[in-house]
């Protein structure tokens, strides 16, 4: 069934798209193009952690306290130009959007590595946050280049690949701050950035599905500005307070921006974004499910190093007094248990089986962690089995959610649909963490003693109920997850590709049809 729906896709032009022949197999090439593009998203998938560790370094040098923006312009600056890449690379290409990402990513880390002020680094991270949108753009590319019989396994390997790296990163991280400085990791940055775009360039062949379109500029700034405000409420609110002017108006702001561009996109033929298809089930749900994965991930990676690196002389009732190396070790069975539930997606999608119930099964097996380590987090050996469970559903819903897109979206909307739960990947982990951390400040802070306190440095600490309060709301979230996974058809019918646009004699374009 999917080879032949590949064999009849055609690009919205009328002329047929160059596919794969159905029956090839693994190559050299081929495997190269995948190491590649692997390569590339494990880098986006550690960017975050090593400047978060950097970031002190990064705040004394400067002498600034606006550090959190580092972290922020990056996830903002990506979520926003999403759309609107998707788009682009639907009309234009996939690989040629993506080295154009990766080159914009390479110049912005070049920017923060050489930055004489705190501004000027804030501007490189803008521009390396357009290494966001590769996510979507590799297994839409991934898609329309590979031979159909290796695409199911290499979108898994692509998305749930990114656990490995993780391992490695924080020995690496350690070594360049403490070697070389802050600016070392933009370096590094730069260096891969480049290599992996050569072999990009070299390896990984161009989509031949082009989308006939125009561009909606309109509709790129309004959603663009929309999810901007939002996530910079999201962000901000818990420091500058839910009630605070500042707060309200990019709240407010980002609604009544994302409600204008509902509105002109249903006005316009041609919209950035199709709301029919967006609406269609398939595709809104796997948005949903996809954004309670990457939320539910979220909230799990930034708990587990905060409890297991507390001292436990501190008499908490959780905490193994870890450093930042020692915490690689819980990292292991987290990375290597992503990478073989992706493997696991990847096969049976591969042999026809439905990645829904895989899904389902994904978003299950995060909420049992979220609730064994809720209740039994004092033993390292236990924490280590939870850490190996919930990465092993982490690596089912990463591997899942492409592979149901695949199912659901035709290869000309492919990049701008992935866009939208590109999307929710950012929202969905910028507002839990929120949601879980505005509960446990509101009422599980440890207060010690002044003589302790002092020794702590400004250091904030929870009590074991707080935790326990935080690893329940993940495991309701991931709970819903399943649920609104579930509610995906047991059968998904493939949005109807758009017909291309017909002409009158006198040249004039018609609204297509479709």
């Amino acid at each position: 069934m999917k080879s032949a729906q590949r064999r009849a896709a055609t690009t919205a032009t009328g002329s047929p798209t160059p596919a794969p022949e159905d029956d090839a197999g693994w190559s050299l090439r081929l495997a190269a193009s995948l190491l590649s593009i692997v390569l590339l998203l494990e880098l986006l998938a550690v960017s975050y952690m090593m400047i978060s560790t950097a970031l002190p370094s990064i705040a004394t040098h400067f002498q600034t306290t606006q550090g959190a923006w580092l972290l922020t312009a990056f996830l903002l600056v990506g979520a926003m130009a999403a759309p609107l890449i998707g788009k682009l690379a639907d009309m234009y290409g996939k690989r040629r959007m993506l080295l154009a990402c990766v080159a914009i990513a390479l110049v912005g880390s070049l920017v923060s590595a050489v930055a004489s002020s705190y501004a000027l680094m804030i501007v490189g991270r803008c521009l390396a946050g357009l290494l966001v949108p590769t996510l979507f753009l590799s297994y839409s590319l991934i898609r329309d280049v590979f031979p159909p019989r290796t695409v199911a396994l290499a979108v898994s390997i692509a998305t749930s690949g990114m656990g490995l790296i993780a391992i490695a990163a924080p020995f690496l991280t350690g070594w360049l701050l403490d070697g070389f400085g802050f600016r070392a990791i933009f370096w590094f940055f730069v260096v891969c950035l480049a290599v992996l775009g050569v072999l990009i360039q070299f390896t990984t062949p161009e989509s031949g599905v082009r989308l006939r379109s125009r561009i909606d500029l309109v509709g790129a700034v309004l959603l663009g500005a929309g999810i901007a405000g939002i996530l910079v409420a999201v962000s901000f609110g818990p420091s500058w307070g839910w009630t605070d002017a500042g707060t309200l108006a990019y709240l407010v702001g980002g609604i009544v921006l994302l409600g204008g561009w509902m509105v002109s996109a249903r006005m316009l033929t041609e919209p950035l974004i199709d709301l029919d298809v967006l609406g269609k089930r398939p595709v809104l749900v796997t948005t949903i499910a996809s954004g309670m994965v990457y939320g539910s991930s979220g909230l799990f990676t930034i708990l587990l190093p905060m409890m297991v690196m507390t001292p436990a002389i501190l008499g908490l009732g959780y905490g193994f007094g870890v450093d930042a190396e020692g915490f690689a070790l819980y990292q292991v069975p987290i990375g290597a248990a992503v990478v073989l539930g992706g493997l696991l997606v990847g096969t049976l999608v591969g042999r026809n089986a439905k990645p829904r119930p895989l899904l389902v099964a994904g978003l299950v097996l995060n909420a049992v962690a979220f609730a064994l380590i809720a209740q039994f987090h004092t033993t390292t050996a236990v924490v280590m089995i939870v850490c190996a469970v919930f990465g092993f559903g982490m690596g089912m819903g990463y591997a899942s959610i492409p592979n149901l897109l695949i199912e659901a979206v035709p290869p000309q909307l492919q990049a701008s649909s992935a866009s939208m739960v590109g999307v929710a990947q950012s929202v969905f982990p910028a507002i839990l963490p929120v949601v879980a951390f505005s509960i446990m400040n509101n009422s599980h802070i440890v207060t010690f003693p002044a003589e302790i306190q002092a020794t702590l440095q400004g250091a904030v600490f929870y009590d074991d109920a707080g935790f326990q309060v935080a690893f329940w709301i993940g495991a309701v979230f991931a709970l819903v997850g399943a649920a609104v996974a579930f509610a995906l058809p047991r059968r998904i019918e493939q949005v109807a590709a758009p017909s291309a646009p017909r002409t009158t004699h006198d040249g004039d374009e018609l609204v297509a049809a479709g």
